[in-house]
């Protein structure tokens, strides 16, 4: 059988094309360090790594999540360890209150004092978050928490609790309504504030039980916030264990993705340094062969 002259230049250049396109594929693999430029290249393996990308972007996220999740919480309880400090100072003050030798200039020393710790208190209750937002207004965020009143403080946010999506599986809220903590465990701190002030402001020793009472309203406050920060502490607790399962969950994640498109680097330079010798030897060879001509031959 015949060959013709232009068969034998298509099917040496298609051939010399061929060995080039698998030499600049390899190079580009070890430029990339990478096995699978295309889906084309190994399609089973390009679509597992899809897959598992997706799910290291989405574990990700949830770890930013659990950032903001945590900034916020450690701003819930700074502020609660400040209102701590600041009702034991008051349990002390009331304490040197029930005294019945005070006369009635000091007992109005001590109540200006609870008077500026209730001004205190409010502060803390009405504290922003560093994007100017009422941490303790619940969904109410652009609006305080607590307004002064007459008898005490009203409660201007609402119960919203503002979730965040710490894992696959777990809502978090980062934030606790404010009337759970001034306002919870069967007493209002502001009411009782109020109290101690109007009742040490007026002349005459106080009603020893309604002074009691007061005081035992003081504890019942400690006591629930108490409560609180220990719950914000456990939400704490248990980002930092979420944490340590994302990293792993991620490890995992980084090494089937190596494993599945990272570059042999020592197999692709012993291919790279094939393939060249072949196409090397196959341009030589067809600029031999594409020489000759019937004069080669008489």
């Amino acid at each position: 059988m015949r060959i013709s002259t232009q068969t034998l230049y298509e099917s040496g250049g298609a051939r010399i094309s061929d060995l080039q396109s698998s030499v600049v594929q390899t190079q580009q693999q070890i430029a990339t360090g990478r096995r699978i430029l295309t889906p084309s290249d190994d399609p089973v393996a390009a679509a597992r790594v899809l897959d598992v990308s997706q799910s290291q972007s989405v574990n990700t996220q949830y770890g930013l999540n659990r950032q903001t999740a945590t900034s916020a919480l450690g701003l819930v309880d700074g502020t609660l360890s400040g209102v701590s400090d600041l009702l034991l100072n008051v349990k002390s003050t009331v304490v040197s209150a029930e005294n019945g030798t005070l006369s009635d200039t000091q007992r109005a020393d001590i109540a200006a004092q609870l008077k500026s710790n209730l001004t205190s208190l409010l502060g803390l209750a009405n504290t922003r978050d560093a994007q100017g937002n009422y941490m303790f207004s619940g969904y109410q965020t652009s609006t305080p928490a607590f307004v002064q009143t007459a008898t005490g403080a009203q409660y201007q946010g609402d119960q919203g609790q503002q979730l965040l999506q710490v894992d696959s599986s777990r809502q978090m809220a980062v934030n606790t309504p404010g009337q759970t903590i001034f306002q919870g465990g069967g007493q209002d701190i502001f009411q009782t504030l109020t109290s101690l002030v109007n009742l040490l402001q007026t002349p005459g020793a106080p009603n020893p039980a309604t002074l009691n009472g007061l005081s035992n309203n003081v504890d019942l406050a400690l006591n629930n916030l108490m409560s609180v920060r220990a719950s914000v502490g456990s939400r704490m607790q248990e980002l930092d264990s979420l944490n340590s399962v994302g990293s792993n969950r991620d490890l995992q994640y980084s090494q089937t993705l190596s494993g599945l498109q990272d570059l042999d680097y020592a197999k692709a330079a012993t291919l790279l340094s094939q393939q060249q010798t072949t196409l090397q030897a196959a341009q030589q060879s067809f600029v031999k062969i594409s020489g000759l001509s019937l004069f080669n031959y008489l």
